[in-house]
């Protein structure tokens, strides 16, 4: 059986979070998305832990799902979850949370989040009484902690080798491992002897395998990517495809520990990751937002990474990063990786073929009758044959889902905060026509 898992969300005390997002939510969502493991996110917020503990109950080994599931997803909001087609598993939940950490080492400022994972609501309270000691964790979901990645792993294992460590987004410029900004050039550099645990990272939305395949020091580190959801509606923009006989917590850390090198008398492997086209991502390519300039980083060099407009620093992005610690060149790939797909969000296609903003009612009517008819939004992006994608809605969007997975679209890269702008028909072709606001079809 495949579990498609998403391992990075917020809740709605973090940041700049939808207030909708409560576990029935999400749990709503990851059935429309067709997510089968999917993290809790934030469980250092008290406010949070204390909904995690009321409304999950406990599933396979480390894993938990919602109380009321069967109660409570009786319509979902006219999406027909309960149709012919959603014969699918209860959607299971991993406790994790991220944590910034910014501090001082090596005579730099280091400003890096990690997800930590727990296997048990009693291992979570610990973290929870331990970090607590250091900083204020009523403050926000994503608790910022004067923290050395060091120390944090030295509280985390201590409390229970069986926790998980991922740094975040890790080529992200300003809060990551690596960041151009206050990152590492190693793993090494950040985390010193406890090295040794810290088996994968999160590729982030701005970075594919693709563009770290080319950093040799990753070949035996797993990556895995999330969708970084702040909101219930945006869980799933990119996930993990494992594949195996059963699922906990502790297979689901073995299958990510291994990575690549797992056999097939695993139970539960990595097989495949879902991505983003990363030039699509807030910080692919290096800029100034506020001269509206967006630049390669080839051609960041010739201008000494200072802005040609204004002459400030220019935020460095993603791919001039990873080109500053490659070793290899550009589509070499190490001997053994997960394959991975790009993909573009359901919503985001449909709007782009209709030629208007995401959120309005006639993309949201498309959707909805995508997942009515076809099961869930993966199904309809990896495996709907056209014939389904048309008898749910309109030839263009099935043949734009198409040119998605050929990867054949146009993109303008994101850069300094701003994401890039994608688009799945050319400028110059004809996108459906509409009458009285409704498309014309055939």
């Amino acid at each position: 059986m495949q579990y498609i898992c998403d391992f990075h969300i917020h809740s709605k005390y973090s940041r700049a979070t939808s207030k909708e997002t409560n576990i029935e939510n999400l749990n709503k969502w990851a059935r429309i998305k067709g997510v089968n493991v999917l993290a809790t996110g934030d469980f250092t917020h008290p406010l949070w832990l204390k909904e995690l503990k009321e409304t999950l109950e406990p599933a396979e080994n480390g894993l938990y799902k919602f109380k009321n599931h069967k109660s409570k997803a009786k319509n979902n909001n006219g999406f027909g979850l309960n149709g012919n087609h959603n014969h699918q598993p209860e959607v299971r939940f991993i406790l994790n949370t991220e944590i910034s950490s910014i501090y001082s080492k090596n005579g730099k400022t280091r400003k890096v989040h990690n997800l930590v994972f727990a296997p048990s609501f009693e291992v979570a309270e610990k973290i929870n009484t331990h970090l607590g000691w250091i900083g204020n964790l009523k403050s926000d979901g994503r608790p910022i902690l004067g923290l050395d990645c060091k120390e944090l792993a030295k509280i985390v294992f201590n409390i229970s080798p069986e926790c998980m460590i991922i740094p975040a987004h890790a080529w992200t410029p300003w809060f990551s491992i690596f960041g151009s900004f206050s990152g590492f050039n190693s793993i090494e550099e950040c985390f010193e002897e406890y090295t040794k645990n810290i088996f994968a990272i999160e590729t982030g939305l701005s970075s594919d395998p693709e563009m770290n395949w080319r950093w040799s020091k990753l070949d035996k580190i797993t990556l895995i990517s999330n969708s970084d959801a702040h909101s219930p509606a945006k869980i799933g923009r990119e996930v993990n495809i494992l594949e195996g006989e059963e699922i906990s917590y502790n297979l689901i850390k073995e299958a990510i520990k291994s990575g690549a090198y797992a056999d097939n008398s695993s139970k539960l492997r990595m097989v495949k990751t879902i991505e983003f086209f990363p030039e699509e991502g807030k910080y692919h390519w290096d800029g100034h937002r506020n001269c509206d300039l967006c630049l390669e980083p080839e051609e960041s060099l010739k201008y000494n990474n200072l802005c040609p407009r204004c002459g400030k620093p220019l935020t460095i992005g993603v791919m001039n990063r990873v080109c500053q610690l490659a070793d290899r060149p550009a589509g070499e790939k190490p001997e053994k990786f997960i394959p991975f797909q790009r993909m573009i969000p359901l919503e985001e296609i449909i709007a782009d073929v209709l030629g208007i903003g995401t959120g309005t009612k006639r993309v949201l009517a498309h959707y909805k009758n995508l997942i009515k008819g076809v099961g869930n939004e993966f199904k309809v992006l990896l495996s709907a044959t056209k014939g389904e994608i048309v008898s749910s809605s309109m030839p263009e969007i099935a043949e734009a889902i198409e040119r998605v997975r050929q990867g054949r679209i146009s993109i303008q890269p994101g850069y300094d905060g701003e994401f890039g702008k994608i688009s799945v028909f050319g400028e110059n072709e004809e996108r459906p026509k509409t009458r009285g606001g409704q498309e014309t079809l055939f």
